[in-house]
């Protein structure tokens, strides 16, 4: 066997330990966070576990009896999505006390849209923190589900 096919079998790189972590970004979002000298401040992204994800879904899924199929599983999408932004953002942290009561609010997604106010700031920012967890094209369907 030559050596690239040993590798191509070779399973130790998914061993616990053995990954790379998901490392910080830094994305600038809005021109109207800016610090003392002026520069945009960025926010700061990082990429979730499917766990978490997992238990976002669980979270922002009811059921339904519909008649004739039973009992149906209803995803809301943009809640769904809302909070994996949330739990993706490292700073600003939407979750932080002093921002949920600085925003009168204890929902970290209305302290996030009540921060990212003006046109486009908010979508910029879900569709970064969607796209750095790997779900782009299901964004591309969320946002045809908008505009239906």
């Amino acid at each position: 066997m030559s050596e690239k096919n040993e590798n191509v079998y070779d399973l130790s790189f998914f061993m616990p330990g053995k990954t790379i972590e998901a490392e910080e970004i830094k994305v600038p979002i809005s021109k109207r966070f800016v610090d003392k000298k002026g520069n945009i401040v960025p926010f700061i992204f990082k990429a979730i576990t499917t766990e978490r994800i997992d238990e976002l879904e669980k979270e922002t899924t009811t059921y339904k009896n519909v008649k004739g199929r039973g009992r149906v599983k209803d995803l809301d999408s943009q809640r769904f999505y809302a909070r994996i932004a949330v739990e993706s953002t490292v700073y600003p942290d939407f979750r932080s006390k002093d921002l949920r009561e600085a925003y009168k609010t204890a929902d970290p997604v209305e302290v996030a849209k009540r921060v990212l106010s003006v046109g486009g700031e908010y979508a910029n920012w879900l569709n970064k923190a969607i796209e750095i967890n790997g779900f782009e094209d299901e964004l591309e369907d969320l946002e045809e589900e908008a505009k239906n």
